[in-house]
């Protein structure tokens, strides 16, 4: 038995002891150890990562509301909304009486959860900035929620997966991106943010990687100095591509005159969920098409 596999069986042997011991305890992304006295049983989910973390660690029957655009897995459509990234209906939170409320350090509002803190509601926040946060929060979220056994075994699978991904392309030949997540302002994202590292993980060169900011600003000039070989944003549709077809005016860009112009699967590669590997995947593949077209 290796010692990956040696681990899972032993974590697994401790389930039965963690759930049935008095307090359930977690570290969140502000390293606050938030602790509950028994398992959740009344979740409600602030941002749409968020909530597929929670179904991802078998809680998903918990969950008694959800915020906008929490889309996936389908039966997160049909639960209620309490708000979205701008603002929370903290009285339709409160009236439902969640013993955990799982927040997104990104997208909600640190004094609204601090008021929701300061009314008794437990608020844990989730904020993944490397691959390894992915199943790490799902195993807390699964301590939290009393499904530890469950969250266990998703959180292996993505390392396993993470770490074939890994290898595959250790070796791939190195192509400038230049990563589009905005166009009026024109935007994209450094290294430090969890798309730039798919980028790498795939053997792109992030042509902003070195810049400060998670999502800085940039300008069309910018991009022309850089020269990319590849553009990439997300959508779904034909319709989905103008921003990549204003790039075509430039023709002396190496991305233009090769042809690389992509779209990405969007909730995907944003979301930093279980499906994620999914959306690095077709990433990875993306590359490698562009580098046989140079």
């Amino acid at each position: 038995m290796t010692t990956r596999r040696l681990t899972v069986f032993i974590l697994l042997l401790l389930v039965p002891v963690t759930v049935l011991g008095e307090t359930l305890c977690a570290s969140d992304a502000l390293d606050r150890n938030v602790c509950l006295p028994g398992p959740a049983t009344r979740i409600v989910s602030l941002s749409p990562g968020a909530t597929e973390l929670l179904f991802s660690a078998g809680a998903g029957d918990l969950v008694v509301a959800v915020s906008a655009w929490s889309d996936y897995p389908p039966q997160a459509e049909q639960l209620p909304r309490v708000g979205d990234s701008s603002r929370l209906d903290l009285e339709a939170i409160l009236a439902l009486a969640p013993d955990l409320v799982v927040a997104w350090v990104d997208g909600n509002s640190r004094q609204q959860l601090d008021r929701l803190a300061q009314l008794g509601v437990t608020v844990f926040w989730l904020a993944p900035r490397e691959f390894e946060h992915i199943p790490q929060a799902i195993e807390d979220l699964s301590v939290l929620t009393g499904t530890p056994a469950t969250g266990v075994a998703q959180a292996e699978l993505f390392r396993n997966d993470l770490i074939e991904l890994e290898e595959n392309y250790a070796e791939a030949s190195l192509i400038r991106v230049f990563y589009q997540v905005w166009d009026q302002p024109l935007m994209t994202i450094n290294r430090d943010e969890l798309i730039g590292k798919a980028i790498e993980l795939c053997g792109g060169v992030n042509v902003f990687g070195h810049l400060p900011r998670l999502v800085p600003r940039i300008s069309t000039e910018a991009v022309l100095e850089a020269a990319p070989e590849v553009i990439v944003t997300s959508g779904r549709q034909e319709s989905d591509r103008q921003w990549l077809e204003d790039w075509t005016a430039f023709a002396s860009l190496p991305a233009v005159a090769a042809g690389n112009l992509y779209l990405e699967p969007p909730d995907l590669l944003a979301r930093p969920t279980l499906r994620m590997l999914d959306g690095v995947k077709h990433l990875c593949q993306t590359l490698e098409t562009a580098r046989a077209r140079l």
